[in-house]
C-alpha cells in the first residue's frame, strides 16, 4: 500500500508563513496526482491546490496568490508553501495522492492530517 507522511503544521501569527511536505512511500508504480486539502472545525474537507504529474497546478480561490503547490517528482514528496496566512486558514491540512500500485490499479491515498492554527 502507500503511506503519504505530512509534516510542517503548528502554530503562525496572522501575515505569517509557514511550509507543509508531504512524502509518499510504498508500493507506487506511478503517481498520478498529489494535493492538499484542508477541513475547519464545523466544515466540510476542502480543496486547496493540487499538481498532477505534468505538472499542471489547481488552487482554490482563497488561496491564490498566497500559497505555492510543488512537487518533486523523484522524492514523491509534495510541498506547500503558504504566505500571508489568515486566521481563516486555520485547519487540518491533508495530503491526498491518486497513486497507480500497478499498471493497471490505482487509488486515491491521504495523510494523517497535520494541523495549522493561524492566530490572530
Amino acid at each position: 500500500q502507500v503511506q503519504l507522511v505530512e509534516s510542517g503544521g503548528g502554530l503562525v501569527q496572522t501575515g505569517g508563513s509557514r511550509g507543509l511536505s508531504c512524502a509518499a512511500s510504498g508500493t507506487i508504480f506511478r503517481i498520478i496526482a498529489m494535493g492538499w486539502y484542508r477541513q475547519a472545525p464545523g466544515k466540510e474537507r476542502e480543496l486547496v491546490a493540487t499538481v498532477n504529474a505534468g505538472g499542471s497546478i489547481n488552487y482554490a480561490d482563497s488561496v491564490k496568490g498566497r500559497f505555492t503547490i510543488s512537487r518533486d517528482n523523484a522524492k514523491n514528496t509534495v510541498y506547500l508553501q503558504m504566505n500571508s496566512l489568515k486566521p481563516e486558514d486555520t485547519a487540518v491540512y491533508y495530503c491526498n495522492a491518486y497513486v497507480y500500485t500497478s499498471t493497471t490499479s490505482w487509488d486515491a491515498y491521504w495523510g494523517q492530517g497535520t494541523q495549522v492554527t493561524v492566530s490572530s
